[in-house]
């Protein structure tokens, strides 16, 4: 049976305290995305690959997700962006790193991907490909909303650390620190699963800097048992090489609840803390996080399952 689970960031410390005035544009987005791409797979007429790319596409056009457009700001005030995908049947991965020109990094990754070599390409001569490529081309002002303007300026102004502005919707309905990368992993009707993940790093991020989501068994993951994609402060996905290193736990022997904790507890000691999402080919889904909240959702069985602080909470009726 189909499976797509998908993720818009984690962050914050202490208790949740409610929807923000924003969170109802993101849930919306989140039923969208679950109910249009769910759907997609059940009918056969995309695969998981697809399904994943899909599902980021969509994330990466809300303004309210911390990717493609609405995606915060460098330390300089532009956007740059990064994304990658793999597919598990046979291992295909494709990455993109600093990309400035372009409406769907997914997609830019996705088309590396089909390509075939090379896995990752950076900066402009990753927009050239991605344009070359028919991904479409947007001026890179146009990646830039009010919200995330405020949110830099605010930074800028506290001389703050970057990212600590990142979920800052009143601009503060959330005291905390965001991660805000999108991601989504996918089971379809053959039995294949994929995954990928898209961000736009943290605001306040240094000129140069590359997080955990370009980076294949880091941010994402897939081989032919499970898929998986990360968010949370890059550095220590990196570090512990957090996707790949679930996959391995599970393949020998953990659940996937255990496999998921073991990355989290890995993490949490060198400032990563954060979530995941996971789907295996036996159809199993886990979206654990340790922040204060993490905006997910599944579609499993045609039931659609959307959540954002600890507790999964009906929040379908704003769908």
């Amino acid at each position: 049976m189909p499976v797509l689970a998908i993720h818009g960031g984690a962050g914050g410390d202490g208790k949740w305290r409610g929807l923000t005035s924003l969170d109802p544009e993101r849930i919306r987005c989140m039923h969208h995305v679950l109910n249009t791409i769910g759907n997609a797979l059940e009918s056969g007429s995309i695969d998981a690959l697809e399904a994943v790319t899909q599902a980021v596409e969509l994330m990466e056009d809300e303004p309210l997700f911390n990717a493609g457009i609405g995606s915060v700001l460098d330390e300089d005030g532009t956007v740059t962006m990064d994304a990658s995908i793999m597919n598990g049947a046979d291992g295909a991965a494709g990455s993109v790193v600093n990309v400035r020109q372009i409406r769907h990094p997914i997609r830019a990754a996705n088309s590396i991907l089909k390509q075939g070599w090379p896995v990752m390409l950076n900066s402009e001569a990753a927009d050239t490909f991605a344009i070359e490529k028919g991904v479409e081309q947007v001026e890179p002002t146009w990646l830039i909303t009010e919200l995330r303007m405020k949110q830099w300026s605010r930074w800028k102004e506290q001389n703050a650390r970057p990212g600590a502005t990142d979920e800052d919707d009143s601009v503060l309905d959330h005291d905390m620190e965001g991660m805000g990368t999108v991601g989504a992993v996918a089971l379809d009707k053959d039995g294949n699963v994929a995954a990928a993940t898209s961000t736009g790093g943290m605001t306040g991020k240094p000129k140069g800097r590359i997080g955990d989501t370009p980076i294949i068994g880091a941010g994402t993951w897939a081989d032919p048992t499970i898929a998986v994609s990360c968010t949370g402060v890059g550095e220590a996905f990196i570090r512990t090489c957090a996707a790949h290193r679930l996959a391995t736990k599970y393949q020998a022997g953990l659940s996937l609840e255990e496999a998921c904790q073991d990355v989290l507890n890995v993490v949490e000691p060198i400032g990563g803390r954060g979530g995941v999402i996971a789907v295996t080919k036996d159809g199993d889904v886990a979206t654990p996080f340790q922040t204060m909240l993490m905006y997910r959702g599944v579609w499993k069985d045609g039931e659609i399952t959307i959540g954002i602080g600890p507790n999964d909470v009906d929040l379908n009726s704003m769908g």
